[in-house]
């Protein structure tokens, strides 16, 4: 098998038959000696609007590959397969625990229950049917249960995103590929094998997340729900045990901690128990709502944007305040959503469907906050994030706070919408979002949005559609961990996002098989 580059193929006329056509062209022989195609790689150039292709990287097979091998873009297929040998030797006493039910602590008990060491998951929250319920009703009525909401809970915060699977992380020993091939086994489209920016969508994803559930049962992995870490039992600097909802204990000797980037009880509690933890920088900001056929005809023209999906952007801002303002997880046709995950503190994130089809589309648009920001202490960036998040519950009263640009431009409160109308899961309202932040984040938000508006013309338009507060981008804590992925004391894998160590679903996958992988160079099941 060999693979080709860089095959240019017309929006207008895009399947595989056209693929294979102009992959006959490049290469210079008949088509019909192409045997079999698969896409490997599929993006969109699209920096000239009248002119814009699909470009895709596609494996083949033909008689003689020789004759094409010394071609501009041709090279022989790797399949660079994911095989990790056990090679540990120390006995494990007890079984693996693993803290947390997003995709760092799924994946990494996914690979331990396949290669047989019958991992125990713990989850503060509930599974993703529960979850749901409690979810919407909070959506509804403002009820929140801090275990289970939109931050915890099975799948993890990303569970109630965009379920955005692109990394700009290189793949040199096959782990992002087989998470990909695990989330397709799971039930996940086959072309987020190839997609350039992949994406599932919370509906999607959800369904993916319980196949991975019911298959880690079936390998003899053991998930246990509304079971909250609340101590450490740890002797002469090794882990012996745990205590689960201040009443349980579990003996174990190997602990992977993925606890998520808004355990905030947890990491005082590892603090306590001195596990070697520092402050880490962040980003916080506020999400815009734009009508998505304005970012699509900006994207990609007015002409062809009806035969595209939904267009996206990444937009970067230096300050004159030297602060970096850039967009984060952008959602096209997409929702704001309350992700507040601690009473009388108000946090928001971006959604989408798999089809995203809402009329709207948004993205956080953030400053990037260091120590000098919020100061040098350990959790003085957790206290940072929840005085932002008071702030917006005692200004929306427990609702999202929302502001037109131009009346945040002008430090007004909004009277109504005009042409963008709102897209929000839960209630919001009206208010002045200058008076939850310092105010040189609002002044370096102004600007930034005002630069963007020359990359995407329409980003500053008046009627955009501002919410707060976008709070929960990373982990304002990382616990340190050495070159064997382990913590200070013997036994304990900080993992994923949560420990600072990766940030949206594909990395802290990926993190989860890191800490796989050590573990099986160090135990024998």
């Amino acid at each position: 098998m060999i693979r080709v580059r860089q095959i240019k193929v017309s929006i207008y006329d895009n399947n595989i038959k056209e693929i294979k056509k102009k992959t006959a062209k490049k290469l210079k022989i008949d088509e019909n000696k192409i045997n079999d195609i698969k896409i490997i790689k599929e993006s969109i150039d699209a920096r000239d609007k009248n002119n814009i292709y699909y470009i895709y990287e596609v494996e083949i097979s033909i008689p003689n590959e020789k004759t094409v091998m010394k071609l501009k873009d041709v090279y022989k297929a790797n399949d660079n397969d994911y095989n990790p040998e056990i090679t540990g030797k120390e006995k494990l006493n007890n079984r693996p625990i693993i803290v947390g039910s997003g995709p760092a602590g799924l994946f990494c008990g996914y690979m331990l229950s396949k290669y047989g060491y019958k991992p125990i998951i713990i989850e503060r929250g509930e599974k993703i049917e529960d979850r749901e319920k409690t979810v919407e009703e909070f959506l509804n009525s403002g009820k929140l249960n801090i275990n289970s909401n939109v931050q915890f809970g099975e799948g993890g915060a990303g569970t109630f995103s965009d379920g955005k699977l692109n990394t700009l992380i290189k793949d040199k020993n096959g782990i992002m590929k087989k998470v990909f091939d695990i989330f397709v086994e799971n039930g996940a489209p086959s072309e987020i094998l190839y997609k350039n920016k992949p994406h599932i969508g919370t509906d999607m994803l959800k369904k993916v997340i319980i196949n991975i559930r019911n298959n880690i049962l079936k390998m003899g992995g053991e998930i246990r729900y509304n079971s909250c870490l609340t101590d450490l039992i740890i002797k002469d600097g090794i882990l012996k045990s745990i205590e689960i909802n201040n009443s349980e204990l579990l003996d174990t000797d190997l602990l992977v901690l993925a606890i998520g980037h808004s355990a905030r009880d947890t990491f005082k509690m590892l603090n306590i128990r001195n596990l070697n933890m520092d402050s880490k920088p962040f980003a916080v900001g506020i999400r815009i709502q734009h009508k998505q056929d304005m970012i699509n005809k900006s994207q990609y023209g007015e002409k062809n944007s009806k035969y595209l999906d939904p267009a996206d952007y990444k937009l970067t801002y230096l300050s004159k305040n030297n602060k970096g303002v850039y967009s984060f997880c952008m959602c096209p046709g997409g929702y704001v959503i309350n992700a507040s995950s601690e009473e009388k503190h108000l946090a928001i994130n971006g959604m989408s469907y798999h089809s995203r089809n809402s009329e709207n589309s948004n993205s956080a648009i953030v400053v990037q906050v260091t120590k000098k920001d919020f100061g040098d202490g350990l959790f003085d960036g957790v206290k940072f994030q929840r005085n932002l998040e008071s702030k917006a519950y005692e200004m929306g009263n427990g609702n999202i706070p929302v502001q037109l640009l131009k009346d945040f431009k002008e430090n007004r409160v909004s009277t109504g919408f005009q042409n963008i109308k709102p897209v929000f899961k839960g209630k919001y309202t009206l208010s002045n979002i200058n008076d939850i932040f310092p105010k040189y984040i609002c002044e370096d938000l102004k600007e930034a949005i005002d630069a963007f508006g020359r990359k995407i013309k329409g980003f500053n338009s008046d009627d955009s559609i501002l919410s707060a507060v976008e709070s929960r981008t990373s982990s304002p804590v990382k616990i340190i961990r050495n070159e064997n992925l382990e913590s200070n004391i013997k036994g304990i894998y900080p993992c994923g996002e949560g420990a600072g160590y990766a940030g949206g679903i594909t990395t802290s996958a990926i993190d989860g098989i890191k800490v796989f992988e050590k573990i099986i160079q160090k135990y024998i099941n």
